[in-house]
């Protein structure tokens, strides 16, 4: 298997090793959430989720996607100031929008309990945009242990928020997303101010360093905003077509499946950025795609396949019976999420060639491609019709999106597609309790958990044997 060189493991073990702690706690308290808030309740969290996000992505038009990329300190920090402006026009221009049309855009969602709460966006868009911007900064100088302090910071506040004004009901769990942003945002910006860089900020620079990197908000912008807006259109259209507990129960699901995303792809991706730069110039980012690519595909597909076996059981013995739906949910989007996951870290790629057109011309085709599918879905008049249809295509378009990243760094789509198979094997070994279930018929609630836990010890020990193969190499 291909080694990953010893910075980028440890890059990646500093914001992991933060992210696991903040993650343990996030899906420690998701049970008693889950039950002290209704279907409705993370409905209304998931409609708003969507909406910070799809703001979130055009807050500073992309510019905080170049600032890992200039050698000089003085434009990177430059590159920081014109991201806070624009963040800071973007929430004026959300607050704006609020106050004339918050009420006709959550009737026309379909949430008219939202409206009352549509405040928090605005401010939600300014913390979560500062924040994105100091995280981009502190990645650029690869301190990734300041980054994942802020992880415990947001999970700690943010369930603390959520479970002490409980009975404030669905405005708990916006007050809690929100506040956590706050959380983490200033202890990276005192980190990022403490640097003496920050003293040469000019109005010139600001105008100078946006004209040489115009091609993010050119094409990053427009790939960003298709990416957000098939990732949080569906949450929406569930809510408008089939009411706000369809939303909330897709949410749950990928809420939860996107949590292993969270604390590694992410993690990997934002490294990842840091070095493809220095790799890139170097001549060995061919390499370096190859050898991540390899490593996900082994730490990904195996808890795909035992979700797909025992998603509606687990869901429904941790978060109680009345989310078996959003199990079944989980099941149908696994396979959808693994590709995600195995591409996901490196679609960053584009950006580090600056070939931004790229991926706004993959983002766009797989948001037309989803809208369709939920549409259709919505059309026929079942729900999980409507996931299936949607999960399905969205997994055909990043399984073709694996072999154009490849092509892009210079890989074949044979090279690419090859780490699959090892990958396949050691999934099946991995859930041969569960599959066995299923061959002969014994499929109950208490053996497929009995079945479920057993493959996690066959992952953890999987995941051991890479470990160890990994730093003998």
């Amino acid at each position: 298997m291909p080694k990953l060189s010893t910075s980028f493991r440890r890059d990646v073990l500093r914001l992991v090793s933060g992210t696991a702690g903040a993650q343990s706690l996030t899906i420690m308290a998701s049970p008693l959430l889950t039950r002290l808030f209704d279907v409705n309740d993370f409905g209304l969290l998931a409609v708003y989720s969507s909406l910070l996000a799809i703001i979130g992505v055009v807050a500073s038009l992309r510019y905080e996607m170049a600032i890992p990329l200039p050698e000089s300190e003085q434009d990177a920090v430059n590159l920081v100031a014109v991201c806070l402006f624009l963040v800071s026009f973007t929430a004026v221009l959300s607050l704006v929008y609020v106050l004339l049309l918050g009420g006709v855009t959550s009737a026309m969602l379909g949430v008219p309990g939202l409206a009352k709460f549509l405040w928090l966006l605005p401010v939600g868009a300014l913390l979560n945009g500062y924040y994105t911007v100091f995280n981009y900064y502190c990645a650029r100088g690869k301190r990734f242990d300041v980054v994942a302090k802020t992880r415990w910071m947001q999970a700690l506040v943010s369930i603390a928020i959520q479970l002490g004004t409980f009975k404030l009901g669905a405005a708990a769990l916006l007050l809690g997303q929100v506040s956590s942003k706050s959380a983490g945002v200033l202890k990276l910006a005192r980190t990022a101010l403490k640097q003496s860089a920050f003293s040469s900020i000019s109005a010139y620079g600001m105008l100078a360093l946006a004209q040489r990197y115009r091609r993010f908000p050119l094409f990053s912008t427009g790939e960003g905003l298709a990416n957000a807006a098939s990732l949080q259109l569906p949450p929406l259209m569930f809510a408008a077509f089939f009411g706000p507990s369809a939303a909330g129960v897709y949410s749950l699901a990928m809420r939860i499946l996107q949590m292993p995303m969270t604390l590694i792809g992410s993690a990997i991706g934002q490294v990842f950025f840091a070095h493809a730069a220095e790799a890139r110039r170097s001549g060995t980012l061919g390499g370096l795609v190859m050898q991540l690519h390899t490593r996900l595909a082994s730490i990904g597909l195996p808890p795909a396949l035992v979700l797909i076996f025992s998603g509606p059981e687990l869901f429904a013995l941790v978060f109680g019976e009345e989310w078996r739906l959003a199990g079944i949910c989980a099941r149908w989007l696994a396979p959808w999420l693994y590709l995600v996951f195995v591409s996901s870290p490196m679609s960053t790629l584009f950006s580090v060639l600056e070939r931004q057109e790229r991926g706004l011309a993959f983002q766009a085709v797989l948001l037309f491609v989803r809208c369709g599918a939920i549409a259709s879905g919505a059309w026929i008049g079942d729900f999980l019709l409507t996931v299936r249809l949607f999960a399905g295509f969205s997994a055909l378009c990043w399984a073709c999106f694996i072999i154009w990243l490849g092509r892009a760094a210079g890989i074949s789509a044979i090279r690419m597609l090859q780490p699959t198979l090892p990958a396949l094997l050691a999934a099946t070994t991995c859930s041969s309790p569960l599959i066995a279930l299923y061959v002969t018929g014994s499929v109950s609630q208490f053996n497929v958990l009995a079945g479920a836990v057993l493959s996690v010890v066959l992952i953890a020990a999987h995941y051991y044997k890479m470990h160890i193969r990994e730093n003998t190499i």
